[in-house]
C-alpha cells in the first residue's frame, strides 16, 4: 500500500479546506493510506516535513511507496522544500494559494483529480534550490529571490488584509511602496562558472524559475533543473523608471527595456541594505550570500 502525506494549509485562497478533504477522500478511495497534516501557524508544513524526513532516514533514493503532497500556494511549497531537503523524498503539489506561481512553473491543472493524478503517477525529477544566507536566517527557495522593490512590497503586505483579499494585499503593499519610493543602491557581485563579476543597480529578480508572480515571465530562461540563476537587474533609480519596467513585464517586454542587465550566476553576494522576499515571503535585509543547492530536491513536475 502506498503511503501519502498530504501537508495542507487550510487557509490557502478560498475554500481550501474543503478542497483539501476532497483531496484525502479521493486519495483513500484509490486505496492509499492517507496521512492529513493540517496546518495552524506558519512553520507547520515545515515542521510536518522534517518530522517525515526524520522517520525516513534510511531512504538513500526515491521510495516508490512514499510521497508527500504539498496542498496549498507557494509558502507552502517553500516550507515543505525546506523541511525535504536532501532527504529522497519526493514532493508533489496540489494547487490551492494565492497565487501558485511553482503551479504555473510546472504547468500543473486546477483541477483536483487531475493534480493528484499527476502526483501519484509523475516522475520525480531532480531539482536544483536556491540558498540564502543572511544574518538572522539560512533558508532554500523554490522560484526566485527578489532584491528591492518587491522585497520591501511583501514586507509592508498587512497580513489581516492578505488573509481576507489575497493577491489585493500585495497590490496595496505595492502601491503604498510605489508612492514612497527612494531605494538605496545594491551591489551584485556575482560568480558564473570561473568567472566573477559586479554590477549595481536597484532592483533585482534571482531567478530560479521562469515563471514570476503568476503568468509573469521576468527571468523566463531559468529552469528548476539547471544548476544556476537568471538574474535581472535594473540600474535607475527613478520612481517612473521603474513604473515603465513594471509596464513593459506586465506587457511581456521585458528585452525592450533599457538600463537593465541580464546574466546567469551560480552564487551572488549581495551588498547593500535592501528588503529581500524569497518565493513570495519575507525573508530578511541585505547583506546576504544566495548559492544554488545542488540536486537538493526530488519534485513532481509532470507525467
Amino acid at each position: 500500500m502506498r503511503e501519502i502525506f498530504l501537508i495542507g494549509n487550510p487557509v490557502a485562497g478560498g475554500g481550501a479546506l474543503k478542497k483539501i478533504k476532497e483531496a484525502s477522500e479521493i486519495l483513500a478511495n484509490k486505496g492509499l493510506d492517507i496521512k492529513l497534516m493540517l496546518t495552524s501557524q506558519k512553520g507547520d508544513a515545515e515542521s510536518f516535513a522534517k518530522k517525515i524526513a526524520s522517520d525516513y532516514p534510511s531512504l538513500i533514493t526515491h521510495h516508490p511507496s512514499l510521497l508527500v503532497i504539498a496542498a496549498g500556494g507557494d509558502g507552502t511549497y517553500n516550507e515543505v522544500a525546506n523541511g525535504l531537503a536532501y532527504s529522497n523524498i519526493p514532493m508533489a503539489i496540489l494547487p490551492l494559494g494565492t497565487t501558485s506561481v511553482l503551479a504555473k512553473e510546472l504547468q500543473m491543472p486546477e483541477n483536483i483529480e487531475a493534480a493528484l493524478d499527476i502526483a501519484l503517477i509523475g516522475k520525480a525529477q531532480e531539482i536544483h534550490l536556491g540558498k540564502i544566507y543572511t544574518s538572522h536566517l539560512t533558508r532554500y527557495f523554490l522560484l526566485m529571490a527578489g532584491i528591492g522593490f518587491d522585497g520591501e512590497t511583501v514586507f509592508g503586505v498587512n497580513e489581516k488584509i492578505k488573509k481576507y483579499s489575497g493577491k489585493g494585499a500585495y497590490i496595496l503593499s505595492g502601491l503604498n511602496t510605489l508612492l514612497k519610493y527612494n531605494p538605496e543602491p545594491v551591489k551584485l557581485i556575482y560568480r558564473h562558472g570561473d568567472v566573477a563579476s559586479s554590477l549595481t543597480g536597484y532592483v533585482a529578480i534571482v531567478g530560479k524559475a521562469s515563471c514570476y508572480g503568476g503568468d509573469f515571465k521576468i527571468t523566463p530562461d531559468a529552469k528548476l533543473t539547471e544548476p544556476s540563476f537568471h538574474v535581472f537587474l535594473m540600474h535607475n533609480k527613478g520612481r517612473l523608471d521603474l513604473i515603465r519596467c513594471i509596464i513593459c513585464i506586465v506587457k511581456g517586454q521585458r528585452l525592450k527595456l533599457k538600463d537593465t542587465s541580464y546574466f546567469k550566476a551560480e552564487e551572488l553576494l549581495i551588498e547593500g541594505s535592501a528588503h529581500i522576499q524569497i518565493d513570495g515571503d519575507y525573508a530578511d535585509t541585505a547583506p546576504a550570500r544566495i548559492e544554488i543547492a545542488r540536486n537538493a530536491l526530488k519534485l513532481i513536475a509532470g507525467v
